[in-house]
């Protein structure tokens, strides 16, 4: 695996004179303030992600109950920074092309493996939603023979990836591998996350599920090919790298896309289409993680990345704080009070989706959450989305302050309740 090394702009902590116009930070340090941070952020996301690729070839090698847990944690710890980067999203078109390789989901799991009876079989909407790659060394897929007997990264990107154009065919990134190391949550909106046993990855007639070698195969190529898309998008955030210079080329742009990132995370896609939709629908299936439980940590650490791009400050799993020139300078500058109720309102959100947060570690889960009639858990969730609703309010009175445009990401839950049910 080669080594990456992370541009020195990224290690400078502060800012100084040059970052300075007119007494106040410039537009183009804030960028530079913003790419730097992506780059931290992208590479502590490369750095657990190799954790956990370490974690599976251990498994894969010596399977065994703690073998299995040792990769789940490792898992648990990779989403930490990578949800944080979700608010490089929708503003920066390199991040948006890249992003569903990694981050992909819903998806249908019977693509991948084995799951129960109860999901039933193919759809009009996906053939392929039980088409079980580890189950099948050849099968039939968009009309033609596929030659499966070996299972690698390219099979999982060009051959599987929303294959037959079905956006729900996910073959790679967090999700699959989430789904590989804990197998379907079938306890509805009960207690409980996925419970896929560590036999089966075991050899021999300890196997359980079948087919133990190819569903190794399988989650080691989804996991090398993660660690490639990882470090893919850590040099495209580099000095010299695509996504920096796009980003730095011209600064309203620039801080366009910057506030468009936040927004469009902010509502339409977290408080929208991945916690309003979800109470609407009443359904444990749109949580983000929902085969290991870990939705609670998902929209928490969203609304810490969008709170970091406004503050210029973001604290890296070393402990090491990456900051400089920020939004919150800019917007200080033309309106103080602006300012200040733009941190209040980021605060807020971070609190609420705390507060869910704290109760899914506390035992009541975010699926338990999201049954019908359960007003505590639409409660909390309502909480995070009202919190989050309110902080893009707050948003759109930067931009305007700030004197540039963007578009937000809707969402039809937010938007067009009535056409959720259509």
């Amino acid at each position: 695996m080669k080594k990456l090394t992370l541009s020195a702009s990224v290690l400078a902590i502060g800012f100084g004179s040059a970052a300075l116009a007119d007494g106040h930070a410039s537009k183009a340090a804030v960028l530079d303030t913003y790419a730097n941070i992506a780059e931290a952020n992208y590479a502590d996301s490369l750095t657990t992600a190799l954790r956990l690729q370490a974690a599976v070839n251990t498994l894969i090698a010596s399977p065994s109950a703690e073998a299995l847990e040792a990769a789940k944690t490792a898992w648990l710890a990779a989403r930490v920074p990578y949800q944080q980067s979700e608010v490089f999203r929708f503003g920066n078109a390199i991040v948006d092309d890249w992003e569903g390789k990694v981050n992909a989901w819903p998806l249908d799991e019977g693509l991948i493996d084995y799951v129960d009876a109860s999901y039933g079989g193919p759809t009009d909407e996906n053939e392929a939603a039980v088409l079980n790659v580890v189950a099948n060394a050849s099968f039939t897929l968009s009309g033609e023979t596929v030659d499966a007997s070996v299972i690698t990264p390219a099979l999982l990107e060009d051959t599987l990836q929303e294959a037959d154009g079905v956006e729900a065919n996910v073959a790679t990134g967090y999700h699959a591998i989430e789904f590989l190391l804990w197998g379907q949550d079938l306890n509805g909106h009960g207690a409980g996350a996925g419970a896929r046993p560590w036999t089966d990855y075991a050899a021999g007639d300890a196997c359980t599920g079948g087919n133990c070698d190819r569903r190794g195969d399988y989650l080691k190529a989804a996991t090398d090919l993660l660690i490639s898309d990882l470090e893919w998008i850590v040099a495209q955030w580099a000095e010299g790298g695509a996504a920096r210079a796009e980003v730095t080329a011209d600064a309203d742009a620039g801080i366009a896309a910057m506030l468009t990132g936040m927004g469009s995370l902010s509502y339409g896609e977290t408080a929208g289409e991945r916690m309003r939709l979800g109470v609407m629908l009443n359904d444990p299936e749109e949580e983000h993680s929902c085969f290991a439980d870990n939705t609670h940590n998902d929209h928490y650490y969203n609304g810490v990345g969008i709170q970091s791009v406004y503050l210029g400050s973001y604290t890296r799993i070393d402990g090491s704080i990456v900051e400089g020139a920020s939004l919150a300078d800019l917007v200080a500058a033309k309106d103080a009070a602006l300012d200040v109720e733009m941190q209040s309102k980021l605060s807020a959100a971070v609190l609420a989706l705390g507060r869910i947060k704290t109760a899914a570690e506390a035992g009541f889960t975010y699926d338990m959450m999201l049954e019908r009639g359960n007003a505590q858990g639409e409660a909390l969730i309502m909480g995070g989305v009202n919190g989050l609703v309110d902080q893009t309010r707050s948003i759109e009175r930067v931009v305007a302050a700030l004197g540039t445009s963007i578009e937000v990401e809707g969402s039809d839950s937010l938007d067009n309740p009535t056409a959720v049910f259509e």
